[in-house]
C-alpha cells in the first residue's frame, strides 16, 4: 500500500509552498469537522428507530459540546506528534460507528431511555468528536501560526471557527437529508455511515484503514439495518421467532417507515420510528369487504364525523360531501369516507407513506393526493379562499413527536376558514391527557372551534390512566350541541369493529383541560412552540415505554 504523504502540523516550508501547504491544512480541518457535524445528524438518525425521534436529542447536543472541549484541549496532556498520529485513527472510528452502534442498540431494553441514547453517544460518537475537535485545533493553529496573535488568539479563535463549520456541517446534513435520504442504498440512515467513513478515509489515507476491514466486512454482510436484499432476509429470520414477518422498508423524510406483517395473530401494521402509524387485521371474516378492520378502534372512532347531526337533528348525506384528511397513516379513516362516497383529498408530507398505504392498506385510488407540508398546503388555499369542506380529519402523528406546528391557534384558525358553516372537524392526539401539553391543545382548539365533545379511545386503566389517544370532535356551528345520530348497518360495511367502536363512548370532562397553570398558556401560538420541547420529551419517553409492550423489544431492535 503506497502512504500518502502525511499531514503537516509544523510550521509549513518557506517560499511557494508556504501557502499551499495553508490551504491544504485548512482545507482538511474544514472537511474533518463538516463530516463530524454530518456524523453527529446522521447518528441521530440511526438511533431513532430504536429509541424514537425526540428522547435521542435530549442530551446529545450537550454531549458533543462537552467531548468537543474535551478535544480541543487534547494538547495539555498530548503532544502535537501525537495527536497527529492519532488523526489517522479519525478513519477507522468513523467506519466502525455503524458496528458499534448495532450492537449497542440491541441493548436498548436493558439501558431503557433516555439513557440508552447516551451510552451509545458516549461509547460510540464522542470518541469521534474529541478527536476530530483535537486535530482541528491543531491544523487550523499550524496552518495560521496564530501563536503569534497572542495567547488569547491562539486559544480562542480556533474554537469558534470549529464550532461555526461544524454546525455549518449539520446543516448541510440536514439539506442532504431531507432531499436524498432513502434514495439509494448509501443513502439510507446507516448507509450513510458508510459515506462517511469512506469520505474520512479520503481525507486521511493511512495504512491503519485496514484495522477498519472488520467493520466494513460486518456492515456488508451481517448488518441488517442496510437495506441490502440478503439483509432484508436475515431480519425476517430475526424476528420470525415472534411470529413477525418485513414486508418492506424505507428511509423517508418523517422518519424509517415499515411494513410488518403478524402471522400468528393475523394483523399488519405500518411503523415509523419507534411508534405506530395505523395497522389493519388480515385474515378476517370480511376480508372480502373494501374497507378493512383496523387494529386500532381510534381509527373507527375518527369516522364518527359522519354520524354528527346537522344544526336541524338531521343525518348528513354522503353523496356530494368533501372530505379533508391531514395525515395518512395506513389510510383506515380515509378509505371508509371513500367508499362511503365522500370526495376525499388527502395532505401527506410523506410520499413513502402514501404508497405504502396504497399498496399494503387498501387506499382507494379514487382520491385526490397532496404531498405536501400540511401548514403550506392550508395556508395557501386559505388564501384562494375557494374551496371549503364538509369534514375535516386533522390525524398527525403524536406521542411525542407530533409536528407541533399544526397544534398551533394560528393553524386551527386557518383549519376553520377550510370548514363550512355546518362542517365538522375531527382532531386526533395520542399521550398523556394528565401533562400540560395535552390541555393547552384542547384549550386551543376550544378557541376556535367553541363546539366540542372530547373521547378517549379505551377505558383508564389502573395500569395505564392517562395515555391514550384522544379524539376531540368539534362543530364550527353553534347553534346547537354536537350529537350523533344512531349509525345504521351501511355505515359498518359488514364489520363488527365498527359496530363496536364506531360510535364514540368514553367522553371525557372538558373542564378538566381548563385550568391553567402558573406560567403556563391559555392557547398555543406559533411563536410558542419551542417552550414545549420539555414536556414533548418527556411524553416522548412514555410513548417509547408504552410501545415496548405493543410489539415485541426485537421488532423495535431490529428495525
Amino acid at each position: 500500500m503506497n502512504v500518502p504523504p502525511r499531514v503537516q502540523y509544523g510550521p509549513p516550508p518557506s517560499g511557494g509552498l508556504l501557502e499551499q501547504a495553508n490551504i491544504r491544512q485548512l482545507s482538511i480541518a474544514v472537511t474533518l469537522l463538516v463530516l463530524a457535524g454530518f456524523s453527529s445528524l446522521v447518528f441521530l438518525l440511526n438511533l431513532a428507530p430504536v429509541y424514537g425521534a425526540l428522547p435521542p436529542h435530549i442530551f446529545h447536543n450537550y454531549g458533543a459540546g462537552l467531548a468537543a472541549i474535551c478535544g480541543y484541549f487534547l494538547r495539555v496532556r498530548f503532544s502535537r506528534t501525537s495527536i497527529r498520529r492519532a488523526a489517522y485513527l479519525l478513519p477507522v472510528i468513523a467506519c466502525w460507528i455503524p458496528t458499534a452502534q448495532y450492537f449497542f442498540l440491541q441493548g436498548a431494553s436493558v439501558f431503557g431511555n433516555p439513557v440508552g441514547p447516551l451510552i451509545t453517544d458516549l461509547f460510540v460518537l464522542y470518541p469521534l468528536i474529541v478527536l476530530t475537535a483535537g486535530c482541528v485545533r491543531e491544523l487550523i493553529q499550524s496552518a495560521l501560526k496564530l501563536e503569534r496573535y497572542g495567547e488569547l488568539v491562539s486559544d480562542h479563535a480556533p474554537f469558534l471557527g470549529l464550532y461555526a463549520v461544524y454546525s455549518m456541517g449539520e446543516r448541510i446534513a440536514n439539506f442532504f437529508i431531507s432531499h436524498f435520504l432513502g434514495s439509494a442504498v448509501l443513502f439510507s440512515r446507516t448507509g450513510l455511515q458508510l459515506l462517511i467513513g469512506i469520505l474520512y478515509s479520503v481525507a486521511l489515507p493511512s495504512k491503519l484503514l485496514v484495522l477498519a476491514i472488520p467493520s466494513l466486512l460486518f456492515s456488508l454482510s451481517f448488518n441488517v439495518h442496510i437495506p441490502f436484499s440478503h439483509s432484508l432476509s436475515s431480519l425476517n429470520s430475526a424476528i420470525q421467532d415472534e411470529g413477525f414477518v418485513l414486508l418492506a422498508r424505507q428511509d423517508s423524510v418523517t422518519g424509517y417507515i415499515s411494513v410488518l406483517d403478524n402471522l400468528e395473530e393475523k394483523y399488519r401494521v405500518m411503523r415509523c420510528d419507534h411508534s405506530l402509524l395505523g395497522g389493519q387485521w388480515i385474515g378476517l371474516p370480511n376480508e372480502h369487504h373494501s374497507v378493512k378492520d383496523p387494529v386500532y378502534a381510534v381509527f373507527t372512532m375518527m369516522e364518527a364525523v359522519r354520524l354528527v347531526e346537522n344544526d336541524q337533528g338531521q343525518a348528513r348525506p354522503d353523496a356530494g360531501s368533501s372530505a379533508l384528511v391531514i395525515g395518512l397513516g395506513a389510510g383506515t379513516t380515509p378509505a371508509a369516507l371513500i367508499n362511503h362516497g365522500i370526495q376525499t383529498t388527502i395532505v401527506e408530507i410523506d410520499p413513502v407513506v402514501h404508497r405504502f398505504a396504497t399498496e399494503y392498506f387498501h387506499l382507494p385510488s379514487n382520491h385526490i393526493a397532496v404531498i405536501e407540508d400540511a401548514t403550506k398546503f392550508v395556508r395557501r388555499h386559505k388564501s384562494y379562499n375557494t374551496v371549503q369542506y364538509d369534514y375535516i380529519i386533522h390525524d398527525v402523528f403524536t406521542g411525542g413527536a407530533e409536528p407541533i406546528e399544526l397544534f398551533t391557534v394560528e393553524f386551527f384558525r386557518d383549519l376553520d376558514s377550510l370548514l363550512k358553516h355546518d362542517g365538522v372537524i375531527a382532531i386526533n392526539y395520542a399521550g398523556d391527557i394528565s401533562l400540560y401539553p395535552a390541555a393547552l391543545i384542547v384549550r386551543t382548539i376550544q378557541a376556535v372551534f367553541p363546539t366540542c365533545r372530547i373521547f378517549r379511545e379505551d377505558i383508564a386503566t389502573q395500569e395505564n390512566p392517562n395515555f391514550t389517544n384522544m379524539v376531540v370532535f368539534c362543530k364550527k356551528s353553534t347553534a346547537t350541541p354536537l350529537r350523533f345520530r344512531e349509525p345504521t348497518d351501511a355505515d359498518f360495511f359488514g364489520s363488527g369493529i365498527r359496530e363496536t367502536h364506531l360510535v364514540p363512548k368514553h367522553e371525557i370532562d372538558a373542564h378538566q383541560f381548563q385550568k391553567i397553570p402558573e406560567k403556563g398558556l391559555p392557547v398555543l401560538p406559533a411563536k410558542r412552540i419551542e417552550g414545549l420541547a420539555h414536556h414533548r420529551d418527556r411524553s416522548a419517553i412514555a410513548h417509547w415505554n408504552i410501545m415496548r409492550t405493543v410489539l415485541p423489544q426485537h421488532i423495535w431492535t431490529y428495525w
